[in-house]
């Protein structure tokens, strides 16, 4: 069942994610550029302009519940076709920790096999701690 926030807790949320992600996500202009350049957008269950627009609404848990978060491949597609700059991908990251930080236990170096550690480029386990471990 969707659940609705009251107008405050929305507001907090919104102020939230600007501040996570850095964007300003209430310039968007809900053109869909950013959907119609993106390469996952046939396998999301929210397209990219609709996460912006949840976004702007405090939306914050359709958006941490949603698949689509997890599929963006920080390409930067969306920011170079978006005529007001705002990077989706920033804002799914900003996204993608807010639901980690929901009730996740976290996740730490100790958790990565050692051989995985030994093989894996360093850029991957950096990318790998900044994602996920709080």
């Amino acid at each position: 069942m969707l659940r609705i926030a009251s107008p405050e807790l929305r507001k907090q949320a919104t102020k939230r994610l600007i501040e996570l992600s850095r964007q300003e996500i209430e310039l968007c202009l809900q053109c869909g550029k950013c959907t119609s350049g993106c390469t996952f957008a046939s396998d999301m269950d929210l397209m990219p302009h609709q996460i912006v627009h949840l976004a702007q609404l405090g939306m914050t848990d359709m958006l941490t519940g949603c698949e689509a978060i997890w599929f963006c491949a920080t390409c930067f597609t969306c920011e170079s076709r978006c005529p007001v700059e705002i990077d989706i991908a920033a804002l799914a990251e900003a996204i993608r920790l807010l639901a980690c930080l929901d009730g996740d236990e976290g996740f730490g170096p100790e958790q990565v096999p050692r051989d995985v550690v030994r093989e894996a480029p360093q850029q991957a386990l950096v990318s790998l701690f900044r994602k996920f471990a709080h």
